[in-house]
């Protein structure tokens, strides 16, 4: 095992997968996350938030989940689920430990800064922080102006908040399907998209969809396949989504085209007054603090299945589509981690020659000098 860690910023699923990954291969990860424990961010997410894979395809490495693995689990279950897993790995985890920089050392190593003032030197970085820190909110004309509320689903908790109320929900997703049903039985909700909402069956043959995605193998396409495949955005769906937009309990329209000051305007101009607005239009990855490598290009990160192609030494882990469908999932994180991992190890076992290397370069150098 390596004397000087890895340093793998954040805690979550990504985070701990890494941290388990990183053991295998004979490193000495320490683990810094933002929060209060080791969970991520899924305390955070809204309320009945539900994994749309079954329990017994969404376990990390190591450890499945209890009780009924048919079963979808809940928000809540999924962070008890990761707090005991983070007791399973025998690792250092420092919480309310928040990286703000990484800095590049001239020996090939890094600097990690952390909002306490600590600096800590590591001999490699994984990126693991995830993207609900940094959610995207696309900007339209008159938003400033607009005087109801207006958010994303990453502060979305609850529908009763809404009730009685006239809302839109913007996005074609799981996340905003589910979200847009559950407030509709509170309140009057229109889904706003730019394409009409596209559905995949959850069962198929009697089985969960993740069955047939495992022994299929298309859970592990890589992205090249998958973006000529997957154009669009879908939803899992039971029938009961898309009975609900049949039936009228959900209304949807084509994607407002501006605020107006107590609503939206629609695309055929149409103007409506509106409660609130929630955007569920995704997230970026959180990575702000690697701005100081120039390991960024436009904020997102510069990497080939979860490698960084700028700095030996650096790499990722919970992108979407990173090198399968599901990457930035708990199903799927394990096998990216086990992959950047190996990567990592091999590129710490060539520094003490790559080392011992310059000092005879140098050597030699010197040597012809003197003989001059």
């Amino acid at each position: 095992m390596t004397s000087e860690p890895v340093i793998i910023i954040g805690g979550g699923q990504s985070g701990l997968a890494a941290a388990r990954a990183a053991l295998t291969a004979g490193l000495r990860p320490v683990v810094l996350e933002a929060g209060s424990e080791p969970v991520g961010s899924w305390p955070d997410y809204y309320d009945s938030l539900t994994l749309f894979s079954p329990a017994r395809y969404s376990a990390l490495p190591g450890m499945p989940f209890d009780g009924d693995p048919d079963r979808y689990p809940r928000r809540d279950e999924v962070t008890a689920y990761l707090r005991r897993y983070a007791q399973t790995v025998d690792v250092d985890i420092r919480t309310r430990s928040r990286v703000t920089a990484v800095r590049p050392r001239r020996d090939g190593g890094y600097l990690v800064h952390t909002d306490a003032g600590d600096e800590l030197g590591a001999v490699g970085v994984v990126a693991a922080s995830g993207s609900f820190g940094n959610p995207y909110l696309p900007t339209l004309p008159g938003q400033d102006d607009y005087a109801g509320d207006l958010r994303h689903v990453a502060h979305y908790r609850q529908p009763e908040a809404y009730a009685g109320k006239r809302v839109v929900v913007v996005g074609a997703g799981n996340s905003a399907v589910q979200v847009a049903y559950e407030i509709a039985a509170h309140a009057r909700v229109t889904l706003a998209t730019r394409e009409p909402v596209r559905f995949l069956p959850q069962r198929l043959g009697g089985r969960d969809l993740h069955h047939w995605l495992r022994v299929t193998g298309a859970d592990r396409l890589p992205r090249r396949v998958l973006t000529r495949l997957v154009r669009h955005a879908t939803v899992l769906d039971t029938g009961v989504y898309r009975d609900a937009l049949a039936s009228g309990l959900l209304s949807r329209r084509d994607m407002f085209t501006a605020f107006t000051p107590d609503g939206v305007s629609w695309a055929d101009g149409t103007p409506e007054p509106v409660d609130a607005v929630i955007f569920a239009t995704g997230y970026r990855p959180d990575v702000a603090y690697l701005k100081p490598l120039g390991a960024l290009d436009h904020g997102a990160p510069r990497q080939v299945g979860g490698i960084s192609t700028t700095h030996p030494g650096l790499v990722y882990l919970g992108l979407e589509f990173q090198r399968s469908f599901a990457s930035n999932t708990l199903r799927g994180v394990g096998r990216d981690a086990a992959h950047v991992m190996t990567a990592l190890a091999a590129h710490v076992s060539r520094r003490p020659r790559q080392r011992r290397q310059r000092k005879a370069d140098v050597a030699s150098h010197l040597g012809s000098g003197a003989q001059r």
